[in-house]
């Protein structure tokens, strides 16, 4: 057991203290920094908080007021001021003074319709902004409940049949967390076990296994190999997650009206459960890969075919949602390939019974260890050849 740990240790160690591992560890919070900068900066140059104008000619804003500021908001509303006709209105977005204007049709409250006259310099918000100042004078006279209701729409919850769940608009991120998982745990998997294939590949071909194993078993040195590179892709989950808490917890105070759902902690355990034993099972198995190929270029090629099943849950994503109990979702959450996804993503829209979340944890339990002990195995019969592919059945032959 102590031969494990030393190779444990050193796979371990061996990819993480590299420069490369640590730029591409901060590259992925750095870039989503920078994208997130890049999208404010953007709607930052495309806003405009000059005043707007407007024209109605059937006086239905009568004694119109502005729409009070919220201090929680990131920026600042548009006023909006009255014309008497358009001509006057034209000359005040000609001259600079408004930076477009709106006439209200003459059957505007039967037909809804709104004339937007502009420029260049318009900014993106003033639709929006005098959208919401006409619905806050057409509804003024209303009683404030009435009035809130009307201006903030429905909160459409979608409830199953059996009562047991229920999802939101608000509860966006249960929805997101999955797939964002799901991503997580593919760029980690292929991360680690191409660290794992290369590492595998390569000691193999410079014969270096040859002066391991004659001090420890192929077994040790792959269950060694795995868990280390495991650790590797885990720390960068870890360290990917430990910035996406940081955020979650920082952006409400540069954007007030973000608002960020709580999230379950059983829904949490359940997806640490799912993802941990597949990530163990995918990278032994491309371990596994490594020990058959005869160079690494072969051994990425058909260690890509590992990471497609994962993905496949997200092309059937509205299946999942509208039937989680189908026979499509119960399938996918239960094939070990798939579940990492379907499982976490199902569980957002029903209560899953016991039986199938006991059953899918034990199949990539035992999928997990049976992936260790095939790798080991492989190797063992491929660590001497060279040139010369070793055949997944010749190992299950010999295992007999």
């Amino acid at each position: 057991m102590k031969k494990f740990w030393l190779i444990f240790a050193n796979e371990y160690k061996r990819h993480v203290l590299k420069k490369s591992f640590i730029f591409g560890l901060l590259s992925m919070p750095l870039f989503l920094v920078l994208i997130i900068g890049v999208s404010m900066l953007s709607v930052w140059l495309q806003f405009n908080d000059a005043p707007m104008g407007y024209v109605d000619n059937n006086h239905l804003l009568t004694d119109a007021v502005q729409v009070p500021e919220k201090k929680s908001k990131l920026f600042a509303v548009a006023q909006a001021v009255p014309f008497e006709d358009e001509a006057s209105a034209k000359t005040a977005l000609e001259n600079g003074s408004i930076q477009t204007y709106f006439i209200l049709a003459d059957d505007y409250l039967s037909t809804g319709k709104v004339t937007m006259v502009k420029n260049s310099k318009t900014g993106t918000n003033a639709s929006s902004d005098f959208g919401d100042f006409l619905v806050y004078n057409l509804v003024s006279d209303l009683p404030d409940q009435t009035a809130l209701r009307l201006s903030e729409g429905n909160n459409l919850i979608v409830r199953s049949l059996e009562g047991t769940r229920e999802t939101g608009a608000d509860n966006w991120m249960a929805i997101i967390l999955p797939v964002l998982a799901g991503v997580l745990f593919m760029i980690a998997v292929n991360i680690s076990g191409n660290y794992l294939l290369q590492a595998v590949v390569e000691e193999k071909e410079n014969r270096t296994m040859e002066i391991l194993v004659t001090s420890v078993s192929p077994t040790q040195l792959m269950a060694g190999k795995v868990v280390g590179n495991m650790l590797v892709g885990l720390t960068q989950l870890v360290v990917w997650v430990v910035f996406a808490v940081i955020a979650i917890k920082v952006a409400p105070s540069f954007i007030p009206d973000l608002q960020i759902p709580p999230i379950e902690t059983s829904y949490l355990l359940l997806m640490v459960a799912t993802l941990v034993p597949s990530f163990v099972m995918v990278a032994a198995a491309m371990g596994a890969i490594g020990a058959t190929a005869t160079e690494s270029r072969e051994a990425q090629q058909i260690a890509g075919w590992f990471t497609i099943p994962i993905m496949v849950p997200l092309w059937f994503i509205s299946a999942i949602m509208l039937k989680p109990n189908g026979a499509l979702s119960v399938g996918m959450s239960l094939f070990p390939l798939t579940a990492p996804i379907a499982l976490p993503l199902r569980a957002v829209f029903t209560d899953i019974p016991a039986w199938q979340i006991i059953m899918t944890l034990g199949l990539l339990s035992v999928l997990a260890v049976f992936s260790v002990w095939l790798s080991g195995r492989v190797f063992r019969l491929g660590m001497l050849r060279y040139g010369k592919r070793v055949r997944l059945s010749e190992a299950f032959r010999r295992a007999k």
